[in-house]
């Protein structure tokens, strides 16, 4: 025996004294470490919201912060509250456990509650003596330019129409988005010193390159895609793009009563919904796949069903009288493509209205040697920058999907590239740390709560008027259904593993800093990473 164990009794090999004296966290294998991971709703967000921070600011209540850190990454959260088709929502893990956390409805609470209240933001860096021209008035160089701002850049926005806010204003229906919420938060931009130039068209980019020191041209998608449908001499065939946007501007589309709108996609959904609010006694989708191959979302098609819109689903239009369509009913091949069948049926329509898609106006574009055009989308690379120098684009003219929240995420992301190239830097976006998935979750923690749903207008009430169709929160109820989120991935103070810990080496910090580990004490037994909640503990092997 061993001069150094010879001291103790048989099996005890410590001291006499306190575990802290011991240091009995030596025995340790593994060590517990707090992390923050991806939560799936900031992950999914295309405008790059950091969802979870402005909701656990709402969760107190102090619902001016929580409209603040929206503001960081999102210039229309009373807008986003409303058209965004919450692809975070279908991220959100809570949808495993019962239904999804309502972060669009508590989105548009906070941007109806600044624009009630008139909280405002205000540019705190210093003016960089930089001017950047922003072609488009839409969400992508509204975003741009309020970006822009906030960093110190004189923006310039120039548009061709009478009005700002591109199709947040002249494509979607005011039953939908009502336009007194547009012009409040485009007022709120303007207020940052931004200058919008209205009905004022740009020509020449050779021109705007010499003039300013940057340009972002976020034109849009306004041109309706035609299909060659052989028509009678008397048949009305409409463009479902003109037509929204004349009826902004006052003008009453001549439909009849009975519509047929060719196409699939969420547009044909707003002009089926808002033919029934012109007048027609029957609307009519007709799209030649099937429902779950439509890319209109799903609540666009609900709310239109709701509404009394009829679908013809595996059917395309081969022929347009003056009272009258003919359809050819389609079957979908191995590939889920369309194919004809070769039996027909006649519907009765007074108009037809083309539903098939958007492109975007390149005139400005297709004759710079340096900017590539393909499949009718300019490119650009990862700091959205064409080809040629100086020029950035974004928004519905570039590849990927066409939303609001893509459009607005584009001009977030081209401002942050343009302030680095005006600075000689390049961005470099920070790394994506690992997603926060379901499994490492303890849901039993949290309680039931159901989603809280927000009220709509009765059916038949809908198609007698443009009134908003769907109604917001209250106060009391978005402070309910941002409680209902589990932080996952991230500490959230519950003090689980302060309470679980068997050797008391857990040391709270006070309120908003966390926890620390006490690793004199820790043993690495683990179970305060197998007990949080919202699996915000790791455990890492310890390296002797």
């Amino acid at each position: 025996m061993s001069e150094a164990t010879s001291r103790h009794p048989y099996a005890i090999t410590l001291d006499v004294g306190s575990s802290l004296a011991n240091k009995t966290g030596s025995w340790r294998t593994e060590r517990p470490v707090y992390l923050d991971r991806m939560p799936p709703c900031n992950d999914a967000c295309p405008a790059g919201e950091n969802v979870q921070e402005w909701i656990a600011l709402a969760e107190q209540g102090d619902y001016e912060a929580a409209w603040r850190q929206i503001m960081v990454d999102n210039p229309f959260p009373a807008i986003m509250g409303r058209v965004c088709y919450r692809p975070c929502e279908t991220a959100c893990n809570r949808a495993t456990l019962d239904q999804p956390v309502g972060i669009n409805s508590i989105e548009r609470f906070l941007g109806d509650e600044a624009i009630s209240q008139g909280w405002s933001v205000v540019v705190e860096a210093p003016p960089t003596g930089k001017n950047v021209l922003v072609v488009g008035a839409g969400p992508s160089g509204l975003s741009a330019a309020y970006h822009l701002a906030l960093r110190g850049h004189q923006v310039t926005v120039r548009d061709d129409s009478p009005a700002a806010g591109g199709m947040m204003r002249y494509g979607i229906p005011a039953y939908r988005l009502t336009r007194d919420v547009v012009d409040a938060e485009i007022r709120r931009i303007v207020d940052l010193g931004v200058r919008l130039e209205l009905s004022t068209p740009v020509t020449d980019l050779d021109d705007a390159l010499v003039d300013f020191d940057a340009v972002f041209l976020a034109v849009g998608a306004h041109i309706g895609r035609r299909a060659d449908i052989p028509a009678g001499d008397s048949a009305r065939i409409v463009d479902a793009v003109s037509m929204l946007a004349g009826l902004e501007k006052g003008e009453k589309p001549l439909l009849g009563r009975r519509v047929a709108v060719y196409g699939g996609g969420n547009t044909a959904m707003d002009v089926a919904r808002t033919a029934r609010r012109l007048g027609a006694s029957d609307a009519i989708v007709v799209y030649r796949r099937t429902r779950e191959r439509m890319p209109a979302h799903d609540i666009e098609v609900r709310e239109a069903l709701d509404e009394g819109v009829r679908m013809r689903w595996l059917s395309t239009i081969v022929y347009a009288g003056a009272d009258r369509v003919r359809i050819e009913k389609m079957r979908l091949d191995d590939s889920g493509f369309p194919q004809p069948t070769g039996e027909f049926e006649e519907l009765d329509a007074d108009s037809v209205v083309l539903a098939l898609g958007q492109q975007a106006d390149l005139a400005l574009v297709q004759d710079l040697p340096d900017v590539a055009i393909v499949d009718a989308v300019v490119q650009v690379d990862e700091r959205m920058m064409t080809g040629r120098t100086g020029l950035f684009a974004g928004g519905d003219m570039v590849p990927g999907e066409r939303t609001v929240t893509v459009a607005v995420g584009h001009g977030k992301q081209a401002a942050r590239n343009i302030d680095a190239w005006l600075r000689g830097a390049t961005y470099e976006h920070p790394d994506r740390p690992e997603l926060a998935t379901y499994d490492r979750l303890n849901t039993w923690y949290y309680a039931d709560a159901p989603a809280t749903l927000r009220p709509q207008l009765d059916a038949a009430r809908r198609i007698t008027s443009f009134d908003e169709v769907t109604q917001g929160l209250t106060a009391e109820n978005a402070l309910f259904e941002a409680r209902r989120c589990m932080s996952c991935g991230n500490c959230l103070e519950c003090d689980n593993c302060f309470g679980v810990c068997p050797d008391n080496a857990i040391i709270k910090l006070g309120p908003g800093q966390g926890y620390e580990i006490d690793l004199d004490f820790c043993k690495g037994c683990g179970l305060c990473a197998a007990e949080c909640p919202s699996g915000a503990i790791t455990m890492l092997r310890e390296r002797f």
